[in-house]
């Protein structure tokens, strides 16, 4: 079994959830810029949508570890620039996913580093609401956004 934790996880409904020990993501917030958010590659599940950076947890790896490793990864998010505000758990039972919502203490410049990602940008918080959201993040961002304030 791979300690990273990348495979595929299936519900009691036949659905499936990406991440053997959970996932999570990270929700990076400037009280200027607004909130960072990644355009989902096109071939990744439910791709074409906009959500946060993040994915699979690795074996013994907190969901904070997991977000700001993913985050690192996918957006070049520097760790030492945000600070952690609170987390959001959805718990399936079989499947996690962990919100991590930092705020980030200076702006920075996201990098789209690997193929995961069509777009790095910083969204007004008013208008994230406006865009195609990846299903999972579009059911959470509601609450997510009513604690940002």
């Amino acid at each position: 079994m791979s300690s990273n934790g990348d495979r595929w996880v299936y519900g009691p409904d036949g659905g499936k959830f990406w991440g053997l020990f959970g996932a999570a993501g990270l929700l990076v917030h400037h009280l200027e810029l607004g909130v960072l958010l990644q355009h989902r590659a096109l071939w990744s599940h439910q791709g074409d949508t906009w959500g946060l950076p993040g994915g699979a947890r690795h074996e013994h790896e907190t969901a904070l570890e997991a977000a700001l490793r993913e985050a690192g990864e996918e957006a070049g998010v520097p760790a030492d620039l945000v600070t952690v505000q609170f987390s959001s758990v959805l718990d399936l039972g079989f499947w996690s996913y962990t919100t991590v919502v930092v705020r980030a203490t200076e702006p920075f410049d996201p990098v789209i580093s690997d193929q995961e990602s069509i777009a790095l940008r910083w969204v007004p918080t008013e208008q994230v609401g406006d865009l195609p959201l990846h299903p999972g993040f579009a059911a959470s961002w509601p609450a997510l956004r009513a604690r940002l304030a």
